[in-house]
C-alpha cells in the first residue's frame, strides 16, 4: 500500500495525548502593538478542533 501524503496545512496541526486535535490562532503575526496583552497572551495558546471540523482534520494528517 502506497504512502499517504499529509496535507500541506495539516502539518501545522498536532494532537495530544487524549487524541484531540489541536490547531494555533490566528491573528498573531503583525499588528501586535494594537492589541491588549491579555489578548496576546491568549493568541500563544493552542485551540482544540471544533466538532464540525474534526474529520476534515484528520483526514489532513493522516498516521496521527
Amino acid at each position: 500500500m502506497p504512502k499517504l501524503k499529509t496535507i500541506r496545512r495539516g502539518q501545522a496541526l498536532q494532537q495530544d495525548w487524549h487524541r484531540q486535535n489541536q490547531a494555533g490562532q490566528t491573528k498573531t503575526r503583525h499588528i501586535l502593538t494594537s492589541k491588549s496583552p491579555k489578548v496576546k497572551r491568549k493568541l500563544g495558546r493552542t485551540l482544540l478542533v471544533s466538532d464540525g471540523d474534526y474529520k476534515k482534520v484528520a483526514r489532513m494528517i493522516p498516521y496521527a
